[in-house]
């Protein structure tokens, strides 16, 4: 997605509003499953490609997961495992093995977020 994402903080609660409605317009377009059952866990995992003032890392899940709810899974409370991660694009970013649509957002130099849904392994995969 690219756009800057909005801080579960930002002061104008119709920003906030926005940034969930938008996420769930574009995952909407993609997800075409029914909602993940509550007898499932999931892995969520957040790729955030920034300019030079970027928005916290934490303070942008929490939005995801909202705006997510009811479309791709059934609550948010089925999320038990979170990954983020935020690269500056002025880094450089090395795409090679990358999937396509991260591999795009990059390409791009414009500030995006990527997000992966997936069901959650045993504990000990991720140790």
């Amino acid at each position: 997605m690219h756009k800057r994402p909005v801080s579960l903080q930002v002061k104008r609660r119709e920003n906030l509003q926005a940034w969930k409605d938008f996420i769930y317009g574009r995952a909407r377009q993609c997800w075409r499953a029914p909602p993940l059952t509550e007898d499932n866990n999931i892995h969520l995992t957040v790729v955030y490609f920034c300019n030079e003032s970027p928005v916290d890392m934490d303070n942008i899940i929490k939005p995801i997961q909202d705006a997510l709810s009811s479309l791709v899974f059934a609550d948010d409370l089925q999320i038990t495992d979170v990954e983020s991660h935020r690269r500056y694009l002025s880094d450089g970013i090395d795409v090679t093995n990358l999937p396509s649509m991260l591999a795009e957002a990059a390409a791009t130099g414009e500030e995006s977020v990527y997000i992966r849904v997936e069901l959650a392994s045993a504990l000990e995969e991720y140790l």
